[in-house]
């Protein structure tokens, strides 16, 4: 997604915290949005697309999902890299900014930038998600 609509899409998210919570402008946001358990923009983007990654990888996700998330460990000549034991998928190419957004580019890089420990196989998918959540409000 394009910084500036991430931006605004802030900026909104930090109007209406501070309407809920009723913070004065001059306040910071972080607090109030900790206070209210609502990720940043950014942290939510990966949030919503690292859950349905991981419905994938786990058999829980539509066949023409699933298809665009290949592990590494599943691609011939590529089982004996390092990466393969790390729950890494297979990164596509692609020329285009558009190609870069779509999801087949998009989730697998978002799921390879989590750490290790979140892309662990025998996660429970609420599991993932609490260690997740903890781990992007921790880095927001």
């Amino acid at each position: 997604m394009p910084f500036y609509h991430i931006r605004r899409l802030q900026l909104l998210q930090n109007a209406a915290a501070r309407l809920v919570a009723g913070a004065r402008r001059c306040d910071h946001i972080s607090p109030v949005l900790v206070e209210l358990h609502c990720l940043p923009i950014r942290q939510r983007v990966t949030f919503k697309i690292a859950v349905p990654v991981w419905k994938c990888l786990h058999d829980k996700a539509p066949r023409y999902l699933a298809d665009l998330c290949i592990p590494v460990t599943s691609v011939e000549g590529r089982r004996q890299l390092r990466s393969a034991t790390t729950g890494t998928l297979l990164l596509p190419r692609v020329r285009t900014s558009t190609g870069q957004r779509s999801f087949a580019v998009f989730s697998p890089a978002t799921w390879n930038s989590l750490p290790p420990s979140l892309r662990a196989p025998e996660l429970s998918l609420s599991t993932f998600k609490r260690l997740l959540k903890t781990q992007l409000f921790q880095h927001a």
